[in-house]
């Protein structure tokens, strides 16, 4: 009996007979074909290009679905209407023709006459400033800067000065 007996080749990793192979795509890479299928690193479809923020339905950043651009007209471009040449506010009124920068710092400057309230339109206003000397001065220097800071500075016809 000089025979010993025989050990295994791996102790640690235990033989078994007729263990079905893994399916493709779980754990490491096997040989073959389909083990990165041309992608890079080996990952199939790793390397494939994924849709957008919005793409199928699904809400864009920020929790809420994407809108289509939408091609932005600023203030004051000729919009192709003849009622409102100058565009239209953020409330639908078409701009006047009367700038309200050249009505405030006409306010300032000239104010004790009237000038910007002349500019404007307003003719009542205007003449009140003349014949008081702007309120001298206090009433024209805090006309014009209302006009300049104020957002509802509007024409004769109603209309809110661009610019």
């Amino acid at each position: 009996m000089t025979e010993q007996p025989s050990q295994p080749q791996n102790p640690s990793q235990p033989q078994a007979p007729n263990t079905p192979p893994p399916p493709p795509g779980y754990g490491y890479p096997g040989p073959g074909p389909a083990a990165g299928a041309g992608a890079p690193g080996g990952q199939p479809g790793f390397g494939a290009p994924q849709p957008g923020p919005g793409a199928y339905g699904q809400p864009g950043p920020g929790g809420y679905p994407t809108a289509p651009p939408v091609a932005y007209v600023p203030p004051g471009t000729y919009t192709g209407d003849p009622n409102a040449p100058y565009g239209y506010d953020v409330h639908g009124r078409p701009f006047s023709s009367k700038s309200k920068i050249v009505a405030g710092v006409l306010q300032l400057t000239l104010g004790s006459f009237g000038v910007g309230r002349f500019y404007m339109g307003n003719v009542g206003m205007g003449v009140a400033q003349l014949l008081t000397c702007g309120g001298l001065g206090i009433w024209a220097l805090v006309d014009g800067i209302l006009i300049l800071a104020g957002s509802n500075s509007t024409d004769s016809e109603g209309r809110p000065l661009r610019g």
